[in-house]
């Protein structure tokens, strides 16, 4: 199976344009059994992915876990594996594995707390050595930094990064123990911030540029280009709704919420303009980010092996130009889009 790869800022790592968010894998919202997932981390690998990001909070270890079972087995140029550091897992005796916590329905008796420290990162560095049973990880990205997450207490979780935090992300990086230092984040607003604590080599964006937004075009990207750091773009889908349309019985989502009426009309306005090509919407969402430079790989969530088969189908349909120059000449796309072409994804066709 042959997918394009993309030097990675200026590491010498190259991943695979189409990655594998693991979150699903740690039951986000609902339960995954233990063989599915090795089917679908198996299956990912046989169709030639080889970006796998996982992080402690998905399911409180259990994706780490479960990434790390697989990988184990392969050999170790066939991945690159990304994971997170800002919360430390503690032990929790009372922890109620019947029911959601923090949105994973897992067994893993333990709670999450912040740290974004010197200590604290070296600590979930170390720790997610011991979950994943690894001797190594490539990427290491500082996780939900930021004001969407902390809101009021952002400034103190900054600090933190700032004052000691950085120097342990660097540390590893200059001993090669990890390649590449980043951060996982919602919004492109810390990642500018970030910027000004010293040489970031990636970051993982949760939408902000994708097939309904395009507002980072005019600063972000630039910004990365300049810096030296490519887009690793997660949620493509933009929580949902690019996947799903809007013509279902039920409310779509959208950046984690019910869509609000102005997305759920756009949404339609892209969807007429699928149907008169032909072309998937979820197709469309999933290749548009590709088409600027500064996005190494797209990262949906997987979690089961259909659905990775069927991602790889959506990766592989061919999307006509004029599809792209409609979308733009009914403002449904910014003018400056760069837009995709075969060379940018390159994935042949799956058996």
């Amino acid at each position: 199976m042959n997918i394009a790869k993309k030097k990675l800022g200026n590491t010498d790592l190259e991943v695979t344009t189409l990655g594998f968010g693991a979150a699903s894998l740690g039951n986000l919202y609902k339960k995954v059994e233990d063989a599915e997932a090795q089917l679908t981390l198996n299956r990912a690998l046989e169709c030639g992915l080889n970006l796998f990001d996982t992080a402690p909070r998905y399911g409180l270890g259990l994706s780490e876990r479960r990434v790390g079972d697989v990988l184990r087995e392969k050999n170790r140029s066939e991945y690159v594996l990304s994971t997170k550091v800002g919360r430390i897992l503690t032990r929790d005796v009372h922890a109620n594995t019947s029911e959601l916590r923090y949105e994973f329905d897992t067994p893993m008796p333990f709670d999450a707390h912040y740290d974004y420290t010197y200590d604290g990162i070296m600590r979930s560095y170390e720790d997610s050595l011991q979950r994943l049973g690894l001797a190594s990880i490539d990427i290491l990205l500082v996780h939900d930094i930021g004001a969407f997450t902390h809101k009021a207490k952002d400034l103190h979780y900054y600090k933190q990064l700032e004052t000691s935090g950085y120097k342990a992300l660097d540390e590893l990086r200059s001993s090669r123990q990890i390649k590449a230092v980043g951060l996982g984040v919602n919004e492109t607003e810390i990642c500018e911030r970030a910027m000004q604590l010293g040489q970031f080599d990636c970051f993982l964006l949760a939408g902000r540029y994708s097939l309904l937004e395009q507002e980072p075009l005019h600063q972000f990207l630039p910004k990365c280009e300049a810096h030296g750091a490519s887009i690793i773009l997660g949620g493509p889908y933009n929580s949902g709704i690019l996947a799903t349309g809007v013509h279902g019985k039920s409310v779509p989502h959208y950046d984690y919420e019910l869509a609000p009426k102005h997305i759920i009309n756009r949404v339609a306005n892209i969807e007429a303009v699928c149907a008169q090509y032909k072309v998937s919407l979820a197709a469309a969402a999933l290749q548009f980010p590709l088409g600027h430079a500064a996005v190494a790989s797209v990262i949906p969530g997987l979690g089961s092996a259909r659905r990775v088969q069927r991602t790889v189908e959506l990766f592989n349909e061919v999307i006509p130009d004029a599809f792209w120059q409609t979308l733009k000449d009914e403002n449904l796309l910014d003018q400056a889009a760069p837009l995709p072409t075969p060379t940018t994804k390159s994935v042949e066709n799956v058996s």
